[in-house]
């Protein structure tokens, strides 16, 4: 039961850490162009004539 003392604030912590993650990733534009990176791998980089 003592083990829980430290693990339930271990925890709730790297849920908060996480969520700080992904609302800094949301801020920065990380998902802003979504079908950009699926277009650009089928791209080959040559100019179409």
């Amino acid at each position: 039961m003592n083990h829980l003392i430290f693990l339930i604030p271990i925890a709730l912590g790297l849920g908060l850490l996480g969520l700080l993650a992904f609302v800094w990733s949301l801020k920065s534009g990380q998902f802003d162009d979504l079908d950009g990176a699926a277009n650009r791998i089928l791209d080959d980089g040559e100019p179409k004539p």
